[in-house]
């Protein structure tokens, strides 16, 4: 394993932050948070034509074939950047999910993703907001050639926008499967949920809603397994990016701040909580970049690695943006400042794909302890 970055990737990652920087300013940001959709299709648009959507789907259906660890670089970026829009579940959908499906699947789905025409998320989450299988309560029974859903997922990301739900069930013969529903489809109700991260989680409830044949990819323990690491893995590197601008943004602020005569930077309070910052910051980027390696090279540490990321990078990320607010005083929870908007969008990461504990107790139990 090789931590540095190639000529390839740190390009990747070069040219994202530079485009991001001009194209998803923190004005862009706070616009979305107000805006229906919560994305911008022309920023969609733009990021198709770089390439983005496609990033991880094969060469044969339209994408550009890089591995999962450049896709990770790219969310780091994106992170950092606070971009809002449906691109990390998008690419779940894309990476794993219907690459686990047939040649048909593929070829009807994949390449309206690569050019950015089409948006796919996943409706994972039920009432319980348990991310493993014994979450998962929902049971398609079958009419005839279909499969017939019926329930409510929650906590759904962007599904009102989404063109396409992947709906995690068990079917009648007891195996759990993606149902790929169009977010049309009659029978469906989607409510936009307030949260803390003004971002768009949605419920959907289903009712009676027909789902054909063709359209549902079974999941076995590996193809499960591999839909959470990455899942997983994404969200960590979301979390570096975020904390790592935070960092940033904070040791500036210190710097200008003055107080008792002098910039509170100088102050040695001050310095502890940024020391502290930038120590978890380097320890999430590392243990995040470990786990999209095994994931990406489908290591058998893949499942210790990624749990292992996300309870650091939960808990890490959380004492970041904590010291931020800290650091920026009272004023810091203002939203005339931008360093709340990382705070906020910190708690939805943090407990997406499950939170420190949850890791932790995965890792315990994978040690036998």
């Amino acid at each position: 394993m090789d931590l540095g970055l190639s000529e390839e990737q740190e390009l990747l990652k070069n040219s994202a932050r530079e485009f991001l920087e001009k194209e998803c300013p923190e004005e862009h940001v706070r616009a979305m948070e107000e805006d229906e959709k919560g994305y911008s299709p022309e920023l969609w648009k733009k990021m198709a034509d770089l390439g983005w959507h496609g990033l991880m789907i094969p060469e044969e259906y339209g994408g550009a074939g890089f591995s999962f660890l450049d896709l990770c670089i790219l969310v780091e970026e994106f992170g950092r950047a606070l971009v809002p829009g449906p691109f990390i579940p998008n690419q779940v959908c894309a990476a794993e999910l219907i690459l686990a499906g047939t040649d048909e699947q593929k070829k009807k789905y994949l390449p309206n993703i690569a050019n950015g025409t089409a948006i796919h998320t996943y409706a994972i989450t039920e009432p319980s907001g348990r991310w493993d299988r014994e979450g998962i309560e929902m049971k398609a029974t079958q009419s005839g050639n279909d499969y017939v859903l019926n329930g409510t997922k929650l906590f759904v990301p962007d599904a009102h926008v989404a063109d396409y739900l992947h709906v995690v069930a068990w079917k009648p013969d007891g195996r759990l499967s993606t149902f790929i529903v169009p977010r049309t489809a009659e029978g469906i109700s989607i409510t936009v949920l307030k949260t803390i991260a003004s971002d768009k989680q949605c419920e959907v409830v289903f009712k009676d809603v027909k789902v054909p044949a063709a359209d549902v990819i079974d999941m076995d323990d590996k193809t499960a397994s591999r839909l959470r690491n990455m899942a997983t893995c994404l969200e960590c590197a979301y979390l570096v990016g975020l904390a790592q601008r935070d960092f940033e943004i904070s040791v500036n602020y210190a710097k200008e701040r003055v107080q008792f005569g002098r910039p509170i930077g100088s102050f040695q309070a001050i310095q502890h909580k940024a020391a502290d910052m930038v120590t978890d910051v380097d320890g999430m980027r590392f243990i995040m970049y470990k786990a999209a390696w095994a994931t990406s090279e489908n290591e058998d540490s893949q499942d210790m690695d990624t749990a292992m990321a996300k309870a650091w990078c939960s808990d890490a990320s959380r004492r970041v943006v904590a010291h931020g607010q800290q650091i920026h005083g009272g004023i810091g929870f203002t939203k005339d400042y931008i360093i709340q908007l990382y705070f906020r969008r910190q708690k939805r990461a943090e407990l997406f794909w499950g939170d420190g504990d949850y890791h932790r107790e995965r890792v315990a139990q994978m040690l036998e302890i």
